[in-house]
């Protein structure tokens, strides 16, 4: 069990946030499901979950989020997976109409990893603070990172393609850590973005530190 005081937010207003609730519940990690801005107020951290970013955004605007969403990402630990990462990128490049919040320096593609029906499990590389290895990735619908700016590191790739990215603040990822049968992110997130903002320690590790090309 982890040893935390921080309360780590779960965006649950769309989407699989049920299941990075068990993950942090395993974890021993205080946690609130987040679905007002009262609740984001709450937290010291946030996860967005996979799901559909344009409902993501219907709801923000319904609920009177978008603001406070938009200031808390832009300087709070925040871990965003599948539609979360596309919400934190700085421009998703096949929407001309949307922005994401510009949390981090990235540029995104949605569902570039093909339809609900090409979902699928391979094996990546990560660096979770103890070296690269191999890690299971599940993508579903999963955008693709086209863009890598200066600042943000690559913590995990397949097949030669970003798929994990983290800046001093924010933890991207394109694929699942949820449904990989392991905590092991979720703890990688609370221990070197949470707890180590606390700390006043940012984290230093990647598994390559220049700018990949893109678009």
């Amino acid at each position: 069990m982890m040893r935390t005081h921080a309360t780590i937010g779960i965006l649950a207003l769309q989407g699989a946030f049920d299941l990075h609730r068990q993950a942090l519940d395993r974890l021993g990690v205080p946690h609130r499901l987040v679905k007002t801005a009262d609740d984001l107020g709450q937290v010291a951290a946030l996860i967005i979950p996979g799901g559909e970013s344009t409902t993501m955004r219907w709801f923000f605007q319904t609920e009177g989020l978008t603001a406070e969403m938009a200031r808390f990402v832009r300087t709070q630990p925040v871990m965003g997976t599948c539609a979360g990462m596309i919400l934190l990128a700085d421009r998703i490049a096949d929407d001309l109409v949307n922005h994401g919040f510009a949390a981090i320096d990235i540029d995104v593609r949605r569902n570039a990893y093909g339809r609900q029906v090409h979902s699928h499990t391979g094996e990546g590389m990560v660096d979770l603070g103890a070296g690269p290895r191999l890690f299971p990735m599940v993508f579903i619908r999963a955008p693709r990172i086209e863009r890598v700016g200066e600042g943000v590191r690559v913590l995990g790739h397949r097949n030669g393609e970003p798929t994990m990215v983290a800046n001093d603040h924010v933890l991207a990822l394109s694929f699942h850590p949820e449904l990989s049968g392991s905590d092991e992110v979720h703890r990688f997130f609370v221990e070197t973005f949470v707890e180590s903002r606390r700390q006043h320690h940012q984290p230093d590790i990647a598994l390559t530190t220049h700018t990949t090309g893109g678009n």
